[in-house]
């Protein structure tokens, strides 16, 4: 695989050694790609958004915990006038310096199977009138034990549905965050690729405007004598012209994708960097099938469309639910009141409640068919958007992968052209210098030589990123037969 680079190799070899002796970080394709994920703002950004997604996951998980609750209005105080109205009809304004207290603790289970909650409940309060006289200006009450259930009836059950939806949902979620990391993978071999592209653009047009000088010097010199026109002196001076504008527009470019690619992965400006060549392309061979099959299995997108369908029918569910609201409630315990503390849990008395609530609309004009029906038409779109979302996603898998032999192939032809049109261009230049072609002949040479070499770089940035764009796709790599994501 080494003499598929040939001279660029060669080029890059001399350019890292020089680099090192400037005190330079000569860094590879797989420096880059490790340094984005580890540090590039983006990684940090998609480590953030699974921290994010972890925490809802564990506080979705909670609500089928129980909670110990305590409640209550403690310390509760007031002294002020009142409006008492009379029997006759008129008022009195009485002072009223009194504190109510109260305090609740419970334990509360919620019943995922049902949607409704049970709890267990106990409670005292005090009560003092510090204008009354009386033996009864103190007084305590109590609930000594309190098991109730809340039930609604016939109603939309959050939890039912939660326990579907969500741990796909985090599922996706951290799928998601590897899809995000081989994205940034992709995005770091673009800029590297950039970089590279610029620093042989500046390596081009350095070496076209040393050569251009030359021609021109060569030029001058066989226009002295006579063997040349002026027409071609003035021809060959302005492509020396254009070949320092070409060394001054080469070196911003370099600059500025430097700049981008700096920025990107993150790193300081202290840290001076030069780039190396790939040495290799990885062999490997991938069908549209296989591709599909792990697609299939690991990408996000696929549990996505099961939690759309999912939450699709939790429409139809919430819809039907609210047609009418029935709950049910039932309570058994011991309380009590007293003078006393003491008297709250001496031989407390029985308490009992049950009711049921009702509210049920008699006449709705419609309401809630409609409300039923557009959830079901919406269901419906969601099954046909998910169905064309699936063909889509098949289909850009599949011209992924068909582009996998052709970029293959590209890269041999561009190596070969690049190798073609530099010794096209050196025998041309030979025959330049012995007066066997013109000037004209040798720019032609010159242009075909620095488009191929262009075209050989563009041939492997093209690979690279479509390489972790399959990545990206199946969370699959071919070339190591890994898997990038496995689930826990």
């Amino acid at each position: 695989m080494n003499k598929l680079y040939s001279s660029l190799s060669i080029f890059f070899l001399l350019f890292a050694i020089s680099s090192f002796a400037y005190g330079q970080t000569v860094l590879a394709l797989e420096d880059i790609i490790a340094r984005s994920k580890g540090q590039s703002p983006a990684s940090k950004q998609a480590e953030t958004r699974k921290e994010n997604r972890y925490w809802q996951y564990r506080y979705y998980k909670t609500n089928y915990n129980p909670q110990l609750r305590l409640e209550g209005s403690l310390p509760s105080y007031y002294k002020r006038v009142n409006q008492i109205p009379q029997q006759d009809g008129t008022f009195r304004y009485i002072p009223v310096e009194q504190t109510n207290n109260n305090v609740t603790l419970g334990l509360e289970q919620p019943i995922q199977w049902t949607g409704g909650t049970i709890s267990a409940n106990t409670g005292l309060g005090y009560f003092k009138d510090f204008n009354d006289n009386t033996s009864l200006s103190e007084q305590w009450s109590g609930t000594v034990m309190n098991v109730q259930l809340n039930q609604p009836l016939f109603a939309f059950n959050q939890l039912r549905w939660d326990r579907k939806t969500e741990p796909l949902r985090y599922e996706e979620s951290k799928r998601e965050y590897i899809e995000q990391m081989e994205f940034i993978s992709r995005e770091a071999v673009s800029r590297f690729f950039d970089v590279l592209q610029a620093q042989i653009n500046l390596q081009i047009a350095t070496f076209n405007l040393a050569n251009n000088d030359t021609i021109y010097k060569i030029e001058r010199g066989r226009y002295n004598i006579g063997t040349t026109s002026q027409d071609k002196l003035l021809q060959v001076e302005l492509q020396l012209l254009r070949s320092r504008q070409g060394v001054a527009q080469a070196t911003l470019d370099q600059e500025t994708a430097r700049l981008q690619l700096r920025t990107y992965i993150g790193l300081s400006k202290d840290e001076n960097f030069a780039l190396s060549l790939p040495e290799y392309i990885p062999a490997f061979d991938v069908t549209v099938d296989e591709a599909l099959q792990y697609a299939q299995k690991n990408r996000a997108a696929y549990i996505a469309f099961e939690r759309r369908r999912i939450e699709a029918d939790r429409e139809i569910a919430q819809a039907r639910g609210q047609r009418f609201q029935t709950e049910l409630t039932a309570a058994f315990g011991l309380n009590n009141n007293g003078l006393m503390l003491d008297d709250v849990y001496t031989d407390p008395s029985e308490l009992q409640q049950f009711n049921l609530t009702l509210n049920v609309p008699v006449l709705d004009w419609g309401r809630n068919k409609s409300r039923m029906r557009t959830a079901m038409a919406n269901k419906k779109l969601n099954d046909y958007v998910i169905a064309q979302d699936e063909v889509n996603f098949e289909q850009e898998i599949m011209t992924q992968v068909r582009q996998f032999e052709m970029l293959r192939l590209q890269i041999e032809i561009t190596k070969k052209a690049d190798e073609v049109a530099t010794e096209r261009y050196n025998v041309a230049q030979n025959r330049y210098l012995i007066g066997k072609i013109d000037i004209t002949n040798l720019n032609i040479a010159l242009t075909e030589k620095d488009d191929a070499k262009r075209s050989y770089i563009q041939a492997l940035k093209s690979f690279w990123t479509a390489y972790y764009d399959l990545r990206r796709l199946t969370l699959y790599d071919f070339s190591t037969k890994q898997l990038l994501y496995t689930p826990e």
